[in-house]
């Protein structure tokens, strides 16, 4: 660490308090004092005075920590008393006490900061002593979400249905409650003053105390039960494809049990990502030099100039300036490559997203793949490959022909001149168009690696293919997104809900039974935050792999429509649920 006087480096920090007067009357003292001055300490005969005017040597040491390779006071709190090595007082080589507390204002953000490290400490602590009962929570959100997908096997048309009826119960409540406040309204005082006389209000309240606020909303939401009941009239037979795709997924799951793993496989490439952006970003930020210039107290003509310190008091400067000295100034550089270091860290920027999306599209090529294998076997599973994820795998390394995209939007902030109206929705217009782009082009790329999984094709084709194929099925892609979404949200919540008040309830030692067994904790939200944040990603790459499959096994169903017709030469390969649900046969061909 680094002393603030003239910037010593010392190999530890003082760890008493000593002034420099008192140091020379004790031979002691003085050698210890001698680890905290600059090597030309003692080559001279030299007054006290001109020694610490020199800054040969600190005026006073005070018990300091090592920090971020600095020293700082070692402050601490006993029993509500500030205290320095123990000390509440020091003398500030004057013959005078003074209070540590003086001390706080120098040393209130190096405080944070070991405040900050204390609380890390604690939290280190706790995870050491609840890291196995993590885990068994984090075991308990896969096993929950496995049995969630199975069960949607046998329970999707129910959780569909149910939630239908309960949107639709929710809105005739809605509707009743309207009336029924509209009716008790009529007669009141002021009742029945028009919105357009009421004007705007700050006190939203005062409009529920008009009829026409109240009839406004009961027209509404009949309007809204209204929509729904007739989108449920003639679209019913969409939401009953959906389910069936639904129950479909889960045996196409079933047949591919090690899908459910492939995300760690993901993963632990988003890690190696990950760690070379890193690596890369902290060599190039520690590449550059330690940049050393001339400060000085009086006027001197190489004020702020570059110095070297091992030459410096053989230099020139120290006879013109005698009161100059070479400091350190900071890390940089001047040659062509720390120029462009910040260059080179936006390049290492976006090769981290380049790659990071890369390996996405790789996995999301890889579950096609196998997905894609299991609707299009005629017999399943028979004549699906033997292991078909491997297979995807394999074809995806080969085939997969990823065309980078990168949309690289820089919005700084305005200038205070530009800080108008119009600029500023200007700029939301921007961001929502950039948005919906965002969302548009991810939504299309997870469409075109499945047509690249299913026929090889390039990202481009792929990508067309997928986007007409859609466009011409638009209204059952509407409701499979949206029937699927909540399906998805529902286990999520559920899983999530169900492990976090379990993991709660548990750390916080409530449940009777295991209370001697939960650990001593200094903040019990930190395992329980824990648990609820590794379940939530459990849960989600649990159904990013079902999301997956019921896309694929979805395009592949609209694939399957437009290419086949059920005859000899061209039999469809949906299953037979699916083939009923629709009214459709193969002829000639047994039934799979």
């Amino acid at each position: 660490p680094c002393v603030p006087s003239g910037q010593i480096c010392v190999s530890r920090c003082p760890d008493r308090y000593l002034t420099y007067l008192s140091a020379l009357g004790s031979p002691s003292s003085l050698d210890y004092y001698r680890n905290f001055c600059t090597s030309d300490y003692g080559t001279t005969r030299k007054a006290p005075l001109e020694v610490l005017k020199d800054r040969e040597c600190p005026a006073m040491l005070i018990p300091s920590t090592p920090l971020a390779r600095r020293c700082f006071p070692a402050i601490q709190a006993k029993k509500g008393v500030i205290m320095v090595g123990n000390e509440t007082t020091y003398d500030d080589g004057r013959g005078r006490r003074r209070n540590v507390t003086e001390l706080l204002e120098g040393a209130k953000k190096a405080n944070v900061v070991l405040e900050t490290r204390q609380l890390a400490m604690k939290i280190f602590e706790d995870y050491t002593v609840s890291w196995y009962w993590i885990i068994i929570g984090l075991v308990i959100a896969m096993v929950a979400s496995l049995i969630f997908i199975v069960l949607l096997r046998f329970l999707a048309g129910i959780m569909v249905w149910v939630m239908i009826v309960m949107v639709i119960l929710v809105l005739g409540y809605g509707i009743f409650h309207c009336y029924m406040e509209y009716a008790k309204l009529k007669g009141e005082a002021g009742s029945d003053v028009s919105l357009a006389d009421l004007g705007f209000q700050t006190d939203l309240r005062v409009y529920l105390h008009l009829r026409q606020t109240w009839l406004a909303f009961l027209i509404i939401l009949c309007v809204l039960e209204l929509v729904i009941v007739l989108l449920l009239i003639f679209l019913r037979k969409r939401i009953l494809i959906a389910i069936a795709l639904i129950k479909e997924a889960s045996r196409a799951v079933g047949h591919v049990m090690s899908s459910l793993l492939f995300p760690l496989c993901t993963f632990f490439l988003l890690c190696l990502c990950i760690a070379y952006w890193a690596s890369t970003a902290v060599f190039l930020s520690t590449s550059n030099e330690a940049v050393y210039k001339v400060f000085n107290e009086t006027s001197c003509p190489f004020s702020g100039q570059t110095c070297k310190p091992e030459t410096f008091n053989t230099s020139n400067v120290t006879k013109l300036c005698p009161d100059a000295q070479c400091l350190f100034a900071f890390y940089g550089g001047e040659t062509a490559y720390h120029k462009y270091l910040v260059v080179l860290q936006f390049f290492n920027v976006f090769m981290f997203f380049w790659l990071a999306n890369f390996v996405i599209a790789l996995g999301q090529v890889t579950l096609a793949g196998a997905f894609a294998s299991y609707y299009w076997a005629f017999k399943k599973p028979e004549d699906m490959p033997a292991f078909p994820l491997f297979s995807a795998f394999g074809r995806a390394l080969r085939w997969v022909c990823l065309t980078p995209l990168a949309l690289v939007l820089t919005l700084s902030p305005l200038p205070p001149a530009a800080e108008n109206k119009f600029a500023k929705f200007l700029l939301s217009c921007l961001k929502c168009c950039f948005w919906c782009l965002e969302k548009f082009i991810k939504f299309l790329n997870r469409n075109a690696y499945i047509m690249i999984a299913i026929y090889g094709t390039n990202f481009c084709t792929s990508a067309r293919n997928a986007f007409f194929l859609l466009m011409r099925n638009i209204i059952r892609v509407a409701v499979l997104d949206k029937v699927t979404d909540f399906l998805f949200f529902l286990g999520k919540l559920l899983i999530v809900g169900s492990v976090g008040i379990l993991a709660f309830f548990f750390f916080t030692q409530r449940i009777k039974l295991v209370q001697d067994t939960a650990p001593p904790l200094n903040y019990y939200w930190v395992p329980i935050l824990t648990v609820i944040v590794g379940s939530y990603l459990i849960a989600h790459g649990f159904f990013s792999v079902y999301g997956m499959c019921v896309d694929t096994l979805f395009l592949c169903f609209l694939e399957d429509l437009e290419r086949n017709d059920g005859s000899a030469e061209k039999p469809y390969f949906m299953s037979q649920n699916l083939r009923k649900l629709l009214k459709k046969t193969n002829k000639g061909q047994a039934e799979a």
